[in-house]
């Protein structure tokens, strides 16, 4: 089985030396790796050039489209049996594709996702935001979970791989930004593909590097779940408004205070004790007080930023044309 490895890349030269960096250490290292870089002005090019003599790297520069579309700019130019695809901000542990060709050769899926985790190198801010969006509290473990809150297991792009068969059946990405790595997981699942987690097949994922950063990440993210109803209205779930509701709870709690002060109180104690289980479970995980102090900050930047996004574009789809669906290409991703 040949490995191709697809990675955009926009203004991120720095990131891409870590990552690839961290490919030429593989144990079984892939067979090629494509590198896209989608219109940057800080471009990488010097960087792939100094990886060559270590890896089979290939860089193409195409106009700035988004995510997605440099990933079918990548798929269209890979040789590989199988497709991996990695964000530019991972770093990969050396087990990753001896592992992953172990567990197809035993039991095949044809997509896989792996979890994410905090490398120790990490800083506290970074730590905190890792187990934010790991925890059972906020997203309720099912990025790195078999137990899917949402249905079937739906790989994500930071960390996926697919066979050949699956791209030539389905094609890639429809959606460049706003949710194109659901869009294309509901496809693969639809078409009847079997899709799974591997837990071994883990990466270390730096995310954002502060609260504003990681604040609109994440207000990106829940308009990118409405994005998704525009394509598959059936894909909208209660699960999904979960952070929305949390936004309005939060934002509703100064009101308790002049309606019953009974009712404030509750309200306060209900946050209270959702900060406390966040404290608790981060400093048991991370070994840490600081990052668990800090995970209490990444939760609720990380719900109310999910919820606002949701509730932003809800209120715009109710508006809309009916029919209107968006694929993101000419609209700025938040960094």
């Amino acid at each position: 089985m040949r490995f191709s490895v697809i990675i955009p890349v926009y203004n991120r030269p720095d990131e891409l030396r870590e990552l690839l960096e961290s490919l030429s250490r593989q144990t079984r290292v892939p067979d090629e790796i494509v590198v896209v870089e989608d219109g940057s002005v800080i471009r990488a090019d010097e960087v792939v050039e100094s990886f060559k003599n270590r890896l089979s790297i290939h860089y193409f520069f195409k106009p700035n489209g988004g995510q997605g579309f440099a990933r079918n700019s990548g798929f269209e130019r890979a040789t590989g049996d199988y497709f991996v695809i990695f964000d530019s901000d991972a770093l990969v542990p050396p087990h990753y594709f001896a592992a992953v060709e172990q567990r197809l050769q035993t039991d095949w899926l044809d997509a896989y996702g792996g979890p994410d985790a905090a490398h120790p190198s990490f800083t506290p801010i970074q730590k905190a935001i890792s187990y934010s969006m790991t925890s059972p509290f906020t997203t309720g473990g099912i990025r790195g979970s078999k137990k899917n809150l949402g249905g079937k297991f739906h790989p994500r792009s930071f960390n996926m791989g697919f066979s050949r068969q699956v791209y030539e059946k389905i094609g890639g990405y429809k959606i460049s930004r706003m949710g194109e790595d659901i869009e294309f997981a509901i496809r693969i699942i639809d078409n009847g593909f079997k899709t799974g987690l591997l837990p071994e097949a883990f990466i270390y994922h730096k995310r954002r590097t502060n609260f504003g950063q990681f604040y609109r990440q994440l207000r990106f993210f829940g308009r990118a779940r409405i994005n998704i109803a525009r394509f598959f209205p059936s894909e909208l779930r209660l699960v999904h408004t979960f952070p929305a509701l949390f936004t309005l709870f939060v934002f509703s709690v100064p009101v308790w205070y002049f309606v019953h002060p009974v009712l404030f109180g509750l309200a306060v104690s209900v946050l209270l004790l959702f900060s406390v289980l966040i404290f608790v479970d981060a400093v048991r995980k991370e070994k840490s007080l600081n990052v668990g102090f800090l995970s209490i900050g990444a939760a609720f930047v990380q719900l109310i930023g999910y919820g606002v996004g949701f509730l932003s574009e809800g209120w715009k789809r109710l508006r809309e044309p009916k029919g209107h669906q968006e694929t993101g290409a000419n609209m700025e991703y938040p960094s």
